[in-house]
């Protein structure tokens, strides 16, 4: 793997400064060195690395997803996710690994995957190189009860094999099911803490005891395994506090007393509310029988603005919010996942620095990566965007394929910079192997 020496950048750290003028250099998987230059300086090249002349781009950590679906297939309903037949939805995912990776996150964390082994397979064959794909933590189904949100089987058709997620019923149940996931090598456990309105179980009911979901978090935590929550009802957030559920999606209802728990515990957790379902579920599905009059008899009219109202008083908080959450539905398809930063910055009240950070520098211990990624500092691991403007001046940017230059995750190119010779234009200039610079 050769060098990588970016110069004539605008680098953006991670770390909350304004960009600066610098250069940066990449050798093997790493960031070995970072330094700010002044207008028109250039240091000596390194012998035999590859020079890109930024022309004044954009340089920025790649981006962390922390609502990952790879399963769902852009379809508008969980039966038309969780039927697609297996050979089918695995090379779907595979597809999906390199849409997220082509559009700059490269890191993502697996929310629930639509049949039991999809999300182990695809985070499997990234890791040995099979398929091309960001650094992925891989979800079990979503753990369910009867006739809970993710429970579709039919009174005719009761098999499990039909189920969009697994179906437990009693603390024992959920052991056994909790095991299983764990034999099959995933990352974390989903389970569904309240309702979700589209299924016809309301966002505001719970559906599990407490004592399934201490037996959840007791057994995962057993196997060293991570717990996440689907959790939009006001009970569900408290529980995840409760019972030390790390990771909350949605959060949508957080009264005072949810708020204040979430606060006390606040470097416990990370939120993920997933603000794109509701917004365009509300304005955006009408072609899927999802009307506006639809979707405010389901309530989340109603839910949208709670959730909104539930990030503005988390930001003030200090609570971390992560981008991410039910991208993969037809109203939400894969690949249009910046559109979480627009909406923190334009409803939850977040600066473009912050919703720059919440994507990058916040979501390394999301990926329990610590500070290894989400940063462009010596040491950290070379997962480096050149983004062609600024979008701390306007935060859309990162929407647009056409503007991410260049993507890099661990130290390597999966979308190399253009090659543009002029004036000012020149993104791309390679030394090859001697030290001087490429004409």
């Amino acid at each position: 793997m050769a060098d990588v020496h970016f110069t004539n950048v605008r680098i953006f750290d991670g770390g909350g400064e304004q960009p600066f003028l610098g250069e940066l250099l990449v050798s093997g998987n790493r960031i070995q060195r970072v330094v700010k230059t002044a207008f028109g300086q250039r240091s000596q090249p390194v012998a035999g690395a590859l020079v890109i002349d930024g022309g004044g781009a954009f340089l920025m950590p790649g981006m962390v997803e922390a609502h990952t679906h790879f399963s769902w297939n852009d379809q508008p309903s969980l039966d038309a996710i969780q039927r697609m037949p297996p050979e089918e939805h695995i090379l779907w995912c595979a597809e999906v690994a390199r849409r997220y990776l082509d559009m700059g996150w490269t890191s993502c964390v697996g929310a629930a995957c639509a049949k039991p082994r999809l999300d182990v397979v695809i985070r499997n064959a990234i890791n040995d190189g099979t398929i091309v794909g960001p650094r992925y933590l891989a979800a079990s189904q979503e753990i369910t009860v009867p006739g809970g949100l993710g429970d579709t089987t039919q009174p005719h058709l009761p098999q499990p094999e039909f189920a969009f997620g697994a179906v437990v019923s009693g603390a024992e149940e959920m052991r056994r099911c909790v095991r299983m996931f764990a034999k099959y090598g995933v990352d974390s456990l989903k389970i569904n803490l309240s309702g979700e309105s589209i299924t016809g179980m309301s966002s505001e009911m719970s559906q599990f005891t407490e004592e399934e979901i201490r037996t959840c978090v007791q057994e995962a935590k057993a196997w060293g395994k991570r717990v996440a929550a689907h959790a939009r009802s006001t009970w569900a957030i408290k529980q995840c506090v409760k019972q030390g559920i790390e990771v909350i999606y949605h959060a949508s209802f957080a009264d005072e007393e949810a708020l204040d728990l979430l606060e006390a515990h606040k470097f416990e957790h990370f939120i993920a509310p997933g603000l794109a379902w509701l917004i365009r579920t509300v304005n955006n599905a009408s072609e899927y029988g999802l009307t506006p009059e639809v979707t405010k008899k389901m309530g989340y009219h109603r839910e949208l603005e709670a959730a909104i109202a539930s990030m503005q008083a988390m930001r003030k908080r200090g609570i971390r919010i992560l981008p991410g959450g039910d991208y993969g539905f037809a109203w939400t398809p894969h690949g249009t996942n910046a559109r979480d930063l627009e909406y923190f910055v334009r409803h939850v009240g977040m600066s473009t620095m912050e919703a720059l950070l919440s994507a990058t520098a916040w979501g390394g211990p999301m990926m329990k990566q610590g500070k290894d990624i989400g940063y462009l500092r010596e040491g950290c691991l070379a997962d480096i965007l050149l983004i062609d403007g600024d979008p701390l001046a306007d935060i859309t940017i990162l929407q647009d394929k056409a503007r991410i230059l260049a993507v890099m995750k661990d130290g390597a190119f999966h979308r190399a910079p253009p090659v543009r010779e002029g004036s000012g234009s020149a993104y791309l200039r390679e030394v090859r192997p001697m030290n001087r610079w490429a004409a």
